[in-house]
C-alpha cells in the first residue's frame, strides 16, 4: 500500500489583497467586486450587476490544468447545472458576454449564487468556537449538510471532498442556511458503484481513499463525521497534528466504536469512543451524536453508516431521529444543572415533573417551573410549549429558552452548587505549571481555559435570568 506523503491536495484560499486582480473589471451592467478565493481548479470572483444588485461568484478554471483535470471541470460544471437543493449552491446563468470577455481559455465559466456569509473553516476559527460551536449551530449544520448529502447520493454523486473550506453560509429569514460547495471531485457512480482514483484533502479523507482502494458513498459518511466531530468539539478527531503514514498505522488499531485518537499532554496516546469536554452539548444529544458518529467513523467502509442491531439502520435515517427530538431545558436553580428532556407532541407538564422528580429528587407537588417572563407553567399545560426548535431561531444564541425549577417547600432560597469539573488540560496544568507544552497542546489547552471562564460567566447570567423570574 503506497500513502500520499503530503497532506495538501488542493491549495488553499487566498485573499483577494494578496492576489491581483489581472482581468476585466466591467461586462456590461456587472461590475467584479473582489476575488474570493483560489482552488485546485482556478479562481472565484464576486459580481454584482450595478442595476438589480444581484451578485454571483464566478469560478474560472487555470490554463494550466492536466487534460484530466480539465475534464473534472467540466463534470463539475454538468453536475451543477443540473442540481437543485436549497443545501447546494445553485448554478446560474453566465452573464452575457463574460465567457468572451473574461475567460483566458477555451473552458466554460461556472456562475453560482454568492453566499456572503463565508465558509465553515471562516466560522470554526472564531474564537467563540475554540472548544465547538453552540448546540443549535450544530443541529442545523447536521440537518443541512444531511440534507445535502442525501440529495446528493440520490442522484448518485459522491462528494469526495466535504471539508469546512467546502460548506458556505447564507442568512435566511430566520436563521443561517448552509450549502455545499466545489464539485471539482465528485464523482458520479458507474455502474459498479465503485470508484478507485484519489482525490480530495487528506484530513477528512476515508482510510480507503488514502490506501487507493476501491470505494462508495461511505467515504462521505467519514468526511461528515470528521467535520462534525471537529464542529462540536473544536478539533479533527483522529491525531490532526500527524503526519500520513504514522496516521494511518495508528488510527487502523482504533475499535470500532473509537471515535476519538488523541495524544495527551505527556505523550501518551488515548483512544475514546465518548465526546471530549469541553464542548457545548447537553448530555442527551452528546450521548445520542456519540452513537451516531461511531456509525460515521468505523474504518471499514463495508460496516461504515450501518448499525444492523438497531432500527432504523441507516445513518441518515438515525440522524432524523435525533434531528426530530423536542427538547426541553430545565434548569434547577437549586444545584445549577441544566437538565435536558426529550419530549412528545402530547406530553403535559404533570408529566415532565414526574421525570424532574426522578432526577432531582423534589416532589412534583413542590416543585414550581417559571418561564423567563415570570409566568407559571400549569400542570395541564403541553410542555411542547418550552421546547426549542432551531428552524425557527438562530442557532448560534446563547440565551436559548430555559425553564426554571425552584423548590417552593423552602422559605428560604439556599442554592447547594457543585464546582464545575475542569477540563482534562487545565487540571494537568493546575499540577504541573511548569511542564512546557507544545504550539498546538498549549492552544488547545487555552482554548479550554477560555472555554471554563466562559462557561462560568454563562452559568452566572443563567442564574440572575432566574432570580429575575422569580421576583
Amino acid at each position: 500500500m503506497t500513502l500520499p506523503v503530503s497532506g495538501r491536495v488542493s491549495p488553499g484560499k487566498e485573499a483577494m489583497n494578496r492576489v491581483p486582480l489581472q482581468q476585466p473589471q466591467t461586462c456590461g451592467p456587472w461590475e467584479l467586486k473582489e476575488r474570493l478565493g483560489t482552488g485546485g481548479f482556478g479562481n472565484v470572483t464576486r459580481w454584482q450587476n450595478k442595476d438589480t444588485e444581484e451578485q454571483i461568484a464566478l469560478k474560472q478554471c487555470r490554463q494550466e490544468l492536466s487534460e484530466r483535470n480539465k475534464e473534472r471541470w467540466c463534470l463539475e460544471i454538468q453536475i451543477m447545472r443540473r442540481l437543485d437543493h436549497v443545501n447546494v449552491v445553485a448554478a446560474r446563468e453566465v452573464p452575457q458576454g463574460m465567457q468572451k470577455l473574461v475567460a483566458t481559455n477555451d473552458l466554460p465559466l461556472l456562475a453560482m449564487e454568492y453566499c456572503q456569509g463565508g465558509d465553515l473553516r471562516k466560522y470554526l476559527n472564531v474564537l467563540e468556537n475554540c472548544c465547538g460551536m453552540r448546540e443549535g449551530s450544530i443541529l442545523i449544520l447536521l440537518r443541512d449538510i444531511s440534507s445535502a448529502l442525501t440529495y446528493l447520493h440520490s442522484k448518485r454523486i459522491i462528494h469526495r471532498d466535504l471539508k469546512p473550506e467546502n460548506i458556505v453560509l447564507q442568512q435566511g429569514e430566520k436563521r443561517l442556511i448552509h450549502k455545499i460547495i466545489d464539485l471539482g471531485y465528485a464523482k458520479e457512480l458507474d455502474q459498479s458503484s465503485l470508484c478507485t482514483s484519489f482525490v480530495g484533502t487528506l484530513q477528512y479523507l476515508a482510510p480507503e481513499l488514502i490506501e487507493r482502494q476501491r470505494y462508495t458513498v461511505s467515504v462521505d459518511y467519514w468526511s461528515f463525521g470528521t467535520l462534525v466531530f471537529e464542529c462540536i468539539t473544536g478539533f479533527r478527531p483522529f491525531l490532526p497534528t500527524w503526519q500520513p503514514v504514522p496516521w494511518h498505522n495508528k488510527v487502523m488499531l482504533k475499535h470500532d466504536d473509537d471515535i476519538v485518537v488523541y495524544e495527551d499532554l505527556t505523550g501518551d496516546l488515548r483512544f475514546s469512543k465518548h465526546l471530549p469536554h469541553p464542548n457545548n452539548l447537553n448530555s442527551l444529544l452528546s450521548e445520542r451524536l456519540e452513537k451516531w458518529l461511531q456509525l460515521m467513523l468505523k474504518w471499514s467502509p463495508k460496516e461504515r453508516g450501518k448499525d444492523p442491531n438497531a432500527t432504523p439502520s441507516d445513518c441518515f435515517l438515525k440522524l432524523e431521529t435525533i434531528l426530530q427530538l423536542k427538547l426541553v431545558h430545565v434548569l434547577n436553580m437549586m444545584s445549577a444543572k441544566i437538565l435536558t428532556y426529550a419530549i412528545s407532541d402530547d406530553e403535559t407538564v404533570a408529566n415532565l415533573q414526574l421525570r424532574i422528580e426522578k432526577d432531582t429528587n423534589i416532589p412534583a407537588a413542590n416543585q414550581e417551573l417559571l418561564l423567563e417572563a415570570g409566568l407559571v407553567l400549569e400542570p395541564n399545560a403541553l410542555a411542547s410549549q418550552c421546547a426549542i426548535d432551531y428552524m425557527e431561531v438562530d442557532g448560534r444564541r446563547t440565551d436559548y429558552p430555559l425553564v426554571f425549577l425552584f423548590d417552593c417547600s423552602s422559605c428560604t432560597y439556599e442554592p447547594q452548587f457543585s464546582p464545575r469539573i475542569l477540563p482534562e488540560n487545565v487540571r494537568f496544568i493546575q499540577n504541573d505549571s511548569r511542564y512546557v507544552l507544545q504550539y498546538s497542546q498549549l492552544r488547545r489547552t487555552c482554548g479550554q481555559v477560555w472555554h471554563t471562564i466562559r462557561s462560568l460567566k454563562e452559568d452566572w447570567q443563567r442564574l440572575q435570568q432566574g432570580q429575575k423570574a422569580a421576583m
